[in-house]
């Protein structure tokens, strides 16, 4: 309120002090006479002071017009002008409205209006680093291929893109299939940015693809100095390499540095089944069972696995039930109420002819957790008794449709894998094979009860020699290695 007051005052006070002023000049006697061409002017004072201030305005605009006429030829000649800036802010204004928008149709999956917001964002600005990656982006999303690796070529004309356009080339590769090239334009990537981790990734994952173990250890070891790999992750995935490099090493036929790397592998990750199992062996070829031995029983303490137990098997190749039954205590004290200790137990058994024992070792097994093996096992143990046929017949029928309990599974794509590999020969990830049950149902036998007769002959009654030396054979090859 205040200061609309003052506001008020100042402003009569302004009027008032012109008036004033008006009134003095025109009170005042004399002027001037201009003759100009033979006319004359007679201004008195009042009019004076308009015509000087007229002039002063005449003179300004005059000035202006002289700058704008300036101006105009500078800008016909090509020089830098407030006109030609003006002209530039308009077309920046309209590049990056373009620009703006083809992002948002990019986020929003509409190639075709991302294509052409692109373009006329490339039109109107001078930044090619920023138009022709969302023109490179946008041709991937219409599927236009040819257009996108036009663009990230020329991405890798400056040192400040080139990143950009190794990384879109590699992925346009992977997406055609063709992985060799995109090991390359992988490798060039991680040379510009080491600790770039989804390069870093990818380059891991084509490297195990072609076997590369060296160069994937080494990338693995980058991955731990760049801080985007936990360091108990990046031993185990080491002792995985190092694993399939020894495996690689062996299969050059160079049996004494594939032993050392076998046994490096088991030292990095004692609980990975396949180093521990190749270390043993490589132990146990240098007459080096006692440590074999201990190696295969601490891997048993953390995850048994039937492969651990058919080369503790090995060690002593020729020995007899009763003496390997005896031996076997370094694996079945540990871990006793596992499932896998049960059944190695109700093996080692089932061979030495304890079949009372061999029943106690299973247990519930066969009731709370029915496996074809572990059915098997009890038909086994049945006709070890002495139990008809049809008893026996029984428990193989159940046998032929029940799970095969755990396998290796990859945990990415749940492929189902017959024996263990570093990469997965469905999904090609890395080290994501675990010992697990598949989903139920998923692996049954792939009979059903109509294999029967060809075990156990048609009926009890008719069963002869050679279909019970069937049987015999059929119990004997679910059996593993170490119990045979």
């Amino acid at each position: 309120m205040f200061t609309t007051f003052i506001k008020i005052l100042a402003f009569v006070l302004v009027v008032t002090g012109l008036t004033w002023g008006a009134v003095q000049l025109l009170d005042m006697r004399g002027g001037a006479n201009i003759s100009v061409a033979g006319y004359e002017i007679t201004l008195n004072a009042l009019q004076l002071v308009f015509a000087f201030a007229a002039l002063v305005v005449a003179v300004w605009l005059g000035l202006k017009l002289l700058k704008l006429l300036i101006a105009v030829f500078r800008f016909l000649n090509g020089d830098e002008t407030a006109i030609s800036r003006h002209f530039d802010r308009n077309r920046e204004r309209k590049g990056y409205e373009a620009l703006s928008e083809g992002m948002f149709a990019l986020a929003s999956g509409e190639g075709q209006l991302a294509m052409t917001k692109a373009r006329k964002a490339d039109k109107y600005l001078d930044r090619p680093e920023l138009t022709t990656l969302m023109i490179a982006q946008a041709a991937e999303l219409t599927g236009d291929t040819r257009t996108a690796e036009a663009s990230y070529r020329k991405l890798l004309e400056k040192d400040e893109t080139r990143f950009v356009g190794v990384r879109g080339l590699m992925h346009q590769k992977l997406a055609e299939g063709d992985t060799d090239t995109a090991l390359g334009l992988a490798r060039k990537a991680f040379e510009i940015k080491p600790r770039h981790e989804g390069v870093q990734n990818t380059l891991l994952k084509l490297q195990a693809e072609k076997a590369d173990w060296t160069g994937a250890r080494e990338t693995l070891g980058a991955k731990l100095k760049s801080g985007s790999l936990p360091r108990d992750v990046h031993k185990r995935r080491d002792a995985v390499l190092a694993l399939s490099e020894a495996k690689d090493i062996l299969d050059e036929g160079k049996s004494m540095e594939a032993r050392e790397a076998a046994i490096q592998a088991n030292k990095l990750s004692p609980d990975l089944i396949p180093a521990t199992v190749m270390a043993a062996r490589a132990m146990i070829a240098n007459n080096n069972e006692r440590n074999a031995a201990r190696i295969l029983a601490k891997t048993w303490g953390v995850n048994p696995h039937p492969d651990i137990a058919a080369t503790f098997a090995e060690i002593v190749p020729e020995e007899q039930p009763e003496a390997r039954l005896k031996r076997f205590r370094a694996l079945t004290k540990q871990n006793p109420d596992h499932p896998e200790t049960r059944m190695l137990l109700a093996e080692l058994n089932i061979a030495a002819e304890h079949f009372p024992d061999a029943k106690r070792a299973l247990g519930r097994l066969v009731t709370e957790d029915p496996t074809s093996r572990s059915l098997t096992l009890m038909a086994a143990i049945e006709r070890g008794e002495g139990a008809d046929d049809a008893v026996v017949r029984g428990w193989l029928t159940r046998a032929l449709t029940a799970p095969r309990g755990p396998q290796w599974i990859c945990d990415n794509c749940q492929h189902i894998h017959a024996a263990w590999t570093p990469v997965c020969n469905n999904c090609a990830a890395f080290d994501t094979l675990e010992w697990k049950r598949p989903p139920s149902g998923e692996v049954a036998m792939p009979a059903g009860t109509e294999m029967l007769p060809l075990i156990v002959g048609h009926t009890p009654a008719t069963v002869t020699t050679p279909e019970m030396e069937v049987l015999d054979a059929t119990l004997a090859d679910e059996q593993p290695e170490h119990a045979k």
